[in-house]
């Protein structure tokens, strides 16, 4: 463990389950400081803070879908910590509103709070993060996408969409960012085994789901949450405005 690693601080938007629990998880491991993130359930955000190792993380509720919101989180994660070396954006929402079978008022629902919450959350938090990293002249953005940026989401469009604008966002804020010492690296999973994808793998698309995978298996958090630390601490600066895909190579893009 380095000093340089020990001393990092890393908030870590939706950390109260699954991938963003694994994340700050791993980083806790690295002697990361960790900043915890939740909508709604205080029980499992601090029964995450218990379980971290090392000292000084915190729990930070926020609705990301809520500019006023985002902008009390960075300031009291700010006042909490004082420099935030990184920002992980995993936050998101999701709901199924297939176009032909969903009314035009559920439609625009859907629409409404997944954009809200999926891309200009994310926006909205790197903006305020940018310009205080950008002043020092260090820091690192970490954008979790997903492969139905690329493939399509014909359940959840909005969720597609949403997705497909945070890789563009992600893109735009590297090449602004890089001269700066700003860097922004963006991780697109499949399927992921975690408690909100468990009931639709139980249910009747579970096994096409899992056909779609030649590992013969599903993604894991932790797999992913490995590929998080990499970006939030080791990867080079060459690879900011990387996309990167981890998802079993269930979906492959050339």
């Amino acid at each position: 463990m380095t000093t340089e690693t020990k001393m990092k601080t890393v908030l870590v938007t939706g950390a109260s389950r699954g991938i963003g629990r694994a994340a700050a998880i791993k980083l806790a491991g690295r002697g990361v400081r960790v900043g915890i993130h939740y909508r709604e359930s205080d029980s499992l955000a601090k029964s995450v803070l218990a379980g971290l190792p090392g000292s000084g993380h915190a729990i930070f509720k926020a609705d990301m879908g809520d500019p006023a919101d985002v902008e009390r989180l960075w300031a009291e994660v700010t006042a909490q910590f004082g420099i935030v070396d990184a920002v992980v954006n995993n936050a998101a929402a999701h709901a199924d509103h297939p176009p032909l079978d969903t009314g035009y008022e559920a439609w625009n629902e859907a629409w409404e709070r997944i954009l809200s919450v999926n891309l200009r959350g994310p926006a909205n938090l790197s903006q305020l993060a940018a310009r205080d990293m950008a002043k020092r002249g260090s820091g690192r953005i970490v954008n979790i996408s997903s492969r139905g940026a690329f493939r399509g989401e014909p359940e959840s469009p909005a969720y597609g969409a949403s997705k497909g604008g945070l890789n563009s966002f992600s893109l735009s804020l590297a090449k602004a960012l890089a001269p700066s010492g700003v860097l922004v690296y963006c991780i697109a999973p499949g399927w992921v085994e975690t408690e909100m994808a468990a009931g639709v793998l139980a249910g009747p698309r579970g096994a096409e789901i899992r056909s779609q995978h030649p590992l013969g298996r599903m993604t894991s958090a932790e797999e992913i949450a490995s590929t998080i630390v990499f970006c939030a601490l080791d990867a080079p600066a060459a690879m900011t405005g990387s996309i990167l895909d981890v998802n079993g190579a269930s979906y492959l893009r050339t």
